[in-house]
């Protein structure tokens, strides 16, 4: 019980930070490169790189745009944190990102309501924007948004399409900064720039971010050293920018994934051995306390091999007994790991198969010593154990 227990709740926390990690790498995007500014905290920190380097710019843009094949599609960011929002919520403000309209293709996004600004929008540094799921709920409901307006600070917003919902957030993870995508107004890039002042703007990047696609046929990480190096040679390598390879972070991962499996899997396993270990001594003491009855059955005509498949019977029994009850407490076990830890755990079809078989297969393989030595009982001495 314990040991298939232990087994599926093991595999059940894999299983979820596999689904995490798929559900981080997907919301970035496999084929994507993407550039996050290391933004200064005080103005002593903001001396000493400047000192050395402009930060991220919109040359930064041009250069990498310019001198890096294989670019699908790319957009520079622009983020804000607005000091106020009408209609006002109770909720977490929502960030104000301004992008250019290549944003939707990079993410994969789709609308569940209206379009995505164009062009023309971010050219006319149009006042509309874009809705996040969670922000379109907090600010204006579930009624029909679009078309309704958004204040952000002093400048009114016309909300041209609703997103839908995404997977989940940016991780504050892999040099990654923290973003809710559910919680968020887009607007063209153009606009926020022309339009909106940040109050500490002089601690901030000219852009604090650049999100680029590249083909299928062309390697991310070896776009991501080409577009490395141009920042290096512009910023004089001051360490004030990350490139974030997603393809890359999936590989690294996915070695990590299969250690922690591994590990994971060697601590259940220790469980089961233990588990079989028990089953052999209770048939071990099974066939001592039911050696007359074995006499009996020998010299009535039983055969060696007859013994051999009834006590090895009741040890599959047993195993499948004691599965069946380690399967429904491992599904129970993984939900309080859920609740209690807040990790993700998914209890799959697999975990359960390979719990049961193991169980099985610890029955038969246990169970076989004990059953041997039962059979091999001489009869008329088996008779006359008292």
């Amino acid at each position: 019980i314990f040991g298939v227990g232990a087994v599926v709740a093991m595999l059940s926390i894999t299983a979820g930070a596999q689904k995490e990690m798929m559900s981080f790498i997907d919301q970035l995007g496999v084929n994507n490169i993407i550039i996050e500014a290391h933004e200064a905290m005080d103005r002593n920190t903001l001396q000493q790189v400047r000192a050395k380097s402009p930060g991220l710019t919109f040359r930064d843009y041009r250069a990498i745009t310019e001198n890096t094949a294989g670019i699908e599609a790319i957009t520079p960011r622009k983020r804000f944190k607005p000091m106020r929002i009408l209609p006002k919520t109770a909720q977490e403000l929502p960030a104000l990102i301004g992008v250019l309209p290549t944003f939707v293709e990079i993410n994969s996004l789709k609308l569940v309501a209206g379009r995505f600004f164009n062009d023309d929008d971010n050219k006319r540094s149009a006042p509309v924007c874009v809705l996040g799921e969670t922000s379109k709920v907090n600010l204006l409901g579930y009624d029909d948004a679009i078309g309704k307006y958004v204040k952000v600070n002093e400048v009114w917003l016309q909300v041209i399409g609703v997103l839908t919902p995404q997977a989940g957030a940016d991780a504050d993870s892999e040099n990654v900064q923290a973003l809710n995508r559910n919680n968020t107004i887009i607007a063209p890039l153009n606009t926020v720039m022309r339009r909106f002042e940040d109050s500490n703007s002089y601690l901030k990047d000219e852009i604090d971010g650049i999100y680029m696609k590249v083909s299928p046929n062309t390697d991310s990480v070896e776009t991501s050293n080409v577009v490395r190096a141009i920042l290096n040679a512009t910023h004089k390598d001051a360490g004030d920018f990350t490139v974030i390879v997603p393809a890359g972070l999936l590989e690294e991962r996915r070695r990590t994934q299969f250690i922690f499996s591994v590990v994971m899997i060697c601590i259940a396993g220790i469980s089961l051995l233990v588990g079989g270990i028990g089953i052999m001594n209770i048939m071990l003491a099974t066939v001592l306390e039911r050696t007359r009855e074995i006499g009996i059955r020998r010299a009535i005509g039983a055969r060696q091999s007859d013994i051999v498949r009834q006590f090895l019977t009741e040890a599959v029994l047993i195993s499948i007994a004691g599965g069946l009850i380690g399967i429904a407490c491992g599904f129970t076990l993984s939900r309080i790991i859920a609740t209690a830890a807040g990790w993700s755990t998914v209890v799959t079809a697999s975990s359960i198969a390979i719990a049961f078989g193991v169980s099985v297969f610890i029955g038969l393989l246990f169970g076989s010593y004990p059953a041997v030595q039962a059979a091999k009982l001489d009869p008329i001495e088996a008779i006359r154990y008292e």
